[in-house]
């Protein structure tokens, strides 16, 4: 008799849903994870009094009401709303593009105004098919915001100039006529007080959980402790990148606490010169509101992913996404194996969908999700 019904191998979000909600439906797990601490990358620590988000800033989203409704079981959620400025050289514009944007870029204050630079701008660059990054980019919003906005951080992110990047990564940049610098449309939005740990920390209430235990380290051993696995980490590495190595972009932070109460006056400032080596600043205690005489930055570098570091977003071009395809036939064929998460799909998921997909793979373990009843969390 083995000793859990589920090993899951990561205690990132998708791993907390998964093992709150198999226990909950009378299952016994065991969660670990190679890391000293739980949450994965939404993971936030205090420093000064302030909950840093050690792995990039997060800020949960979702138009999808039974997922609001889930997380707030284990967290109660703030009222903050996501309304980045970009910094270009000394000129300051919100994000997304909207209506403020263009009145700070063109000194004008009409939609039709707006609208007119646009497709005047559109019309010069007089791109039919666009062949890379930025004639798509010149097709959809003309040259100005390109130039300012979209150019220099594209390429800092992709680590490759815009003219080398392939069209379909941007299918679409949203272009808002109204002075709304709310960065989502979706209906609920918010930060977890507290902080992400805290409510991931709820999540495993009850649930054995071990860190710095390294699966690939054990695999045998702690294969044959559970009926089944579910695998959160690289599907790639799970079968020894036998068939190769999927692509990744990795980031690196850099955090200061400074002696001053408010360093930059928002939460997020994204940088699009290409000559500032980062993408953002982050200023953590905005996203809660916080009052303390300090403040805690971090400065935010794309960085070239290879064996050994940390992966954050799949490159989902055509390449990768054929080999994550001969990846997931393979992961087909594993009886006793799940996988989930952004790395074990290779897909990139804000974390309303990462709560989604977890949902979709209880569903097939035949361990429906808990759903919200009358103020109560029942199974069904």
């Amino acid at each position: 008799m083995k000793k859990y019904d589920y090993l899951v191998v990561g205690a990132g979000l998708f791993g907390c849903v998964f093992a709150r909600e198999a226990t909950d439906a009378g299952k016994k797990v065991l969660v670990i994870d190679k890391r000293d601490g739980i949450a994965g990358n939404i993971r936030t620590e205090s420093v000064e009094g302030i909950n840093v988000h050690k792995y990039g800033a997060h800020i949960f989203h979702t138009s999808d009401k039974e997922v609001w409704e889930y997380v707030n079981r284990f967290a109660e959620f703030n009222n903050y709303i996501n309304c980045p400025v970009a910094k270009y050289g000394n000129e300051l514009y919100n994000m997304p593009f909207n209506m403020n944007t263009f009145s700070r870029m063109w000194n004008i204050t009409t939609p039709a105004e707006a609208k007119a630079i646009i497709e005047k701008q559109r019309a010069e660059a007089n791109v039919k098919e666009p062949r890379n990054l930025e004639e798509q980019a010149l097709s959809l919003v003309g040259r100005d915001i390109y130039e300012k906005l979209v150019k220099g951080y594209t390429e800092k992110q992709w680590g490759r100039r815009a003219t080398e990047l392939p069209a379909f990564i941007i299918k679409r940049l949203p272009v808002r006529f109204v002075y709304d610098n709310n960065y989502f449309n979706d209906r609920y939005q918010g930060i977890p007080m507290g902080g992400y740990t805290a409510m991931c920390e709820k999540m495993l209430a009850g649930i054995e959980v071990r860190t710095n235990t390294d699966y690939f380290a054990d695999k045998a051993a702690l294969d044959a402790l559970a009926d089944k696995v579910l695998f959160t980490g690289m599907i790639d590495e799970y079968f020894g990148y036998r068939l190769g190595e999927l692509e990744y972009r990795s980031l690196r932070f850099e955090s200061e606490v400074l002696d001053t109460d408010n360093y930059q006056g928002n939460a997020v400032v994204n940088y699009t010169a290409y000559e500032v080596p980062y993408t953002r600043v982050i200023e953590h205690k905005h996203f809660e509101f916080g009052t303390q005489p300090v403040t805690v930055i971090t400065r935010e570098y794309p960085a070239v992913w290879k064996k050994g570091d940390e992966p954050y977003y799949p490159v989902n071009n055509e390449k990768n996404n054929a080999l994550y395809a001969e990846y997931k036939a393979l992961a087909d064929k594993e009886s006793n194996v799940l996988f989930g998460g952004r790395l074990g799909m290779y897909k990139y998921y804000d974390m309303d969908d990462t709560v989604s997909a977890a949902f979709g793979l209880l569903e097939k373990e035949g361990l429906p999700p808990a759903r919200i009843s009358g103020g109560k969390s029942e199974h069904i």
